[in-house]
């Protein structure tokens, strides 16, 4: 049976995701920055579920993870990069401790982790990587440049990826999730400390102080895990997987924008060549 390896299985998704991975009879390595609030996972699939502490930002932790993965089921079929959280910040509000430990974990982290078991899935010619994103790296909302950011450096590195390790045998899938009722515009959700009047209107309304929406998103994250579930099951499984009726319209919408742009300033992109 095949082993999916889960970063930040605390709560949320990632819990979700590894609780459905477990249902269908799969393999688990499920894992958080501390083990104990994953132990009740393995408590419960003594068989087929291992608890480990993770911190992504942790070389040596990432190293021993796959390590143990693999003493214990063999190898990993299956990364999924889930480990992160948000960031709300006018640019020039963020501050740069903050922002560069937001890069460690939902960017860096997830390339660790990419590096850490790639060597095992090039060996056997098999493996998927499943990389979790967010629609706010297509939509890109004020206050939200930096996780933005991140996100879109994942995606980026994603597709580049892809294209070196397909014809090995390994797939990668970039998630998109929309809103979902999980803690990340919760207890998962950071911010500035310091907001500046002059933005109060664009990145502060959506400070954690003025958002509304926590506990009221319209994604269920148990439909999420079982979307995922499907994705990395397929013979052909998707680069990009949008999951949210919310997140499908923007990224249209973002798409339909950028090309009415692109056939709006199509006679200056083309007014730059060598002319003879």
């Amino acid at each position: 049976m095949p082993t999916w390896l889960i970063t930040g299985c605390s709560t949320g998704l990632g819990r979700e995701l590894a609780q459905a991975v477990l249902a269908h009879g799969h393999n688990a390595v499920v894992t958080a920055r501390d083990a104990a609030s994953v132990q009740d996972l393995a408590d419960a699939h003594p068989a087929t579920a291992l608890a480990l502490s993770l911190d992504v930002t942790d070389q040596a932790q990432v190293t021993r993870a796959v390590q143990q993965a693999e003493e214990r089921f063999g190898g990993v079929d299956v990364l999924v990069n889930n480990a992160g959280y948000g960031y709300r910040a006018a640019v020039e509000e963020g501050e740069e401790p903050a922002v560069a430990q937001l890069f460690a974990t939902n960017f860096f982290g997830a390339v660790a982790m990419i590096k850490a078991v790639l060597p095992g899935m090039r060996s056997r010619r098999h493996g998927s990587i499943v990389n979790i994103s967010s629609i706010g790296a297509r939509i890109s909302p004020a206050g939200s440049g930096y996780y933005a950011a991140a996100k879109a450096a994942l995606e980026a590195m994603s597709a580049s990826l892809r294209r070196e390790v397909e014809p090995l045998g390994i797939s990668v899938t970039v998630v998109e999730p929309g809103g979902f009722r999980t803690d990340f515009s919760g207890r998962s959700l950071q911010q500035a400390r310091e907001p500046i009047a002059d933005y109060a209107d664009t990145a502060g309304r959506r400070r954690k102080e003025h958002d509304t929406t926590h506990g009221t998103q319209p994604g269920d994250p148990v439909r999420a895990a079982r979307a995922i579930i499907t994705a990395v099951e397929a013979p052909s499984s998707p680069f990009m997987l949008i999951l949210g009726q919310d997140a499908l319209q923007a990224f249209r919408a973002v798409a339909d924008g950028l090309l009415r742009e692109l056939d709006e300033w199509e006679e200056t992109s083309l007014s730059t060549a060598f002319t003879s």
